[in-house]
C-alpha cells in the first residue's frame, strides 16, 4: 500500500514521533497507519499513541445541571471571535436548557424542540444565530444524566466540558468531590474509568507490544520468556493506573487513587459517595480545520509525492 506526505504527518499528529519515524513506520508496514502505530510503540517510539484525528476546532463545550438534570453539549463555529462572544455563548447554554427540560432523542430531535422563548424551534434559532454572527456553526453533540447526582465542570471558557454522575449516600454535599473529580477527567482524559472496563483484547494487545519492547531493549532481550511474562504481568497495573480513571493517582493528592480520594473525601462527610459515569467533550475533538500546506513542506523534507 502506498502512502503519502499527508499520511507522515497524520501518523506524526496522532502519536507525536518524528516525521522521520513516522515514515520509516509507514515504510515497515507498507503504509497501514494502524501498524505503522503498533511498530512506534513496540520500538517504544511512542509510549501511548494519541487518538487520531484530535484536531483543534472552535466552538463550545459546555456542561451543566439544570432543575437537577445533568447536560453537556458542545457547539461548534468556525472562529474563536465567535466562540468567546455573548450571543454564541448564551445560544449554547440555552440550548443546555432545552436539552435538560425536552430530553431530546437525538440532534434530529433537539432541532425540533421549542426554542426557550417560545417562537421557533432549537433550529430557527441557530438560524437567527447564523444571520447576525454570518458564521457557519453546528451542533455536535449532546448527553443528558437525570439519575443519581451530577456535577458539572466548565475548563478553560469551554475548551472542555465534563459531568461527573455519582451515587451518593448519606445525604452529604458531593459537589467538591465531583468538581475534583472532573477535574482529573479533563486534565488526563482517561481511556477507561475502571479497570474492570478494560477488555481482554486490551490488555492482550498491551501485553503483546510490552514483550515486544522488551525483544527491541538490548538489556531485555536475552532475559527468558517467562521472566518477560511476569515483567509484564507487573507493568498492567501501570496501565491500569494511567489509563483508568479510579486507579489513577489523584492529581491533588499523588499518594492516594481517584478511588481512595473519593471513599475518604466522603467518609469524611459523614456519608458514601460512588462513581457511576461521566461525560468528558472536548471542542473540536476529531473535527479536521482547513490544514495549512503542511504536507508540501513534509514532501520536500522527505522525499514523498503530496496528495
Amino acid at each position: 500500500m502506498a502512502f503519502t506526505a499527508s499520511d507522515v504527518m497524520k501518523l506524526r499528529e496522532m502519536t507525536g514521533c518524528g516525521m522521520m519515524d513516522c515514515k520509516k513506520a509507514l515504510t515497515e508496514t507498507d503504509g497501514n497507519v494502524d501498524k505503522a502505530i503498533e511498530y512506534l510503540r513496540e520500538k517504544g517510539l511512542a509510549s501511548q499513541a494519541k487518538k487520531a484525528g484530535r484536531v483543534a476546532a472552535e466552538g463550545m463545550a459546555y456542561a451543566a445541571v439544570i432543575d437537577g438534570v445533568g447536560v453537556a453539549v458542545e457547539v461548534n463555529c468556525e472562529t474563536d471571535f465567535v466562540a468567546n462572544g455573548d450571543l454564541f455563548q448564551n445560544f449554547v447554554k440555552n440550548l443546555a436548557s432545552v436539552i435538560a427540560k425536552n430530553d431530546p432523542a437525538d440532534l434530529d430531535a433537539l432541532n425540533n424542540c421549542a426554542w426557550t422563548d417560545g417562537k421557533g424551534t432549537v433550529a430557527s434559532a441557530k438560524d437567527e444565530l447564523f444571520l447576525a454572527l454570518r458564521e457557519n456553526m453546528g451542533i455536535r453533540r449532546f448527553a443528558r444524566i437525570a439519575s443519581d447526582v451530577c456535577v458539572p465542570y466548565v475548563h478553560m471558557k469551554g475548551k472542555i466540558g465534563v459531568l461527573v454522575n455519582l451515587k451518593v449516600e448519606g445525604g452529604v454535599d458531593a459537589t467538591d468531590i465531583g468538581k475534583d473529580v472532573a477535574m482529573q477527567i479533563a486534565a488526563l482524559n482517561p481511556r477507561f474509568w475502571d479497570k474492570s472496563q478494560v477488555t481482554d483484547e486490551v490488555i492482550e494487545e498491551e501485553k503483546k507490544i510490552m514483550l515486544a519492547q522488551m525483544d527491541n531493549d538490548p538489556k531485555m532481550a536475552g532475559k527468558p520468556q517467562q521472566v518477560k511474562e511476569k515483567i509484564v504481568m507487573g507493568k498492567l497495573n501501570k496501565f491500569y493506573s494511567e489509563n483508568c480513571l479510579l486507579q489513577q493517582a489523584f492529581v491533588k493528592d499523588g499518594d492516594v487513587t481517584v478511588e481512595q480520594y473519593m471513599a475518604n473525601a466522603a467518609k469524611a462527610l459523614g456519608g458514601k459517595v460512588e462513581f457511576v459515569n461521566a461525560v468528558r467533550f472536548e471542542k473540536g475533538e476529531g473535527i479536521e480545520k482547513k490544514q495549512e500546506d503542511v504536507a508540501a513542506e513534509i514532501a520536500t523534507l522527505a522525499g514523498l509525492k503530496k496528495d
